[in-house]
């Protein structure tokens, strides 16, 4: 497991303790983890979007304090959030990601994430770029659009 995956899934964790939102110190877990700061703030802008469900305060001084809040929605709430904050083409590697929080979640069913997940591979989007992201982009938002 990669250090950013292992940053990732300790403020999960903390989550699981108190579910509306986790206070951390990036230079105590940047020290927790033996790794430079950045590496926690990269992990934060990357993990921790408001596409991805989540609010985050931070400031600067003191070690620097972070604020990371769930954003609490309801199923179709929050899949109209995500669809409303996509850009207009996606990746095979940001879908990924989005399924991979839908799961976490309990968005969607193992078998609705497989079929999101084939729907939108370069397995089947066998044209070139970048018009392969932006019909990936259209097809992911209409199969969430539908699960709702």
């Amino acid at each position: 497991m990669r250090i950013t995956d292992q940053i990732e899934e300790f403020i999960k964790e903390l989550f699981r303790e108190d579910d509306d939102y986790v206070e951390i110190q990036r230079n105590d877990l940047a020290e927790h983890f033996n790794c430079v700061p950045s590496q926690i703030n990269y992990v934060i802008a990357t993990r921790f979007k408001p596409s991805q469900g989540y609010y985050v305060e931070s400031k600067r001084g003191g070690g620097g304090h972070i604020t990371i809040k769930k954003i609490n929605l309801s199923k179709s709430k929050y899949f109209m959030h995500i669809i409303a904050s996509m850009d207009e083409t996606l990746t095979a590697q940001e879908v990924d990601i989005f399924i991979s929080n839908f799961l976490s979640y309990d968005m969607i069913t193992e078998e609705e994430a497989k079929l999101l997940k084939v729907a939108t591979s370069d397995n089947v989007l066998t044209i070139s770029q970048p018009d392969r992201d932006k019909i990936r982009a259209k097809i992911f938002k209409n199969m969430i659009l539908n699960l709702i």
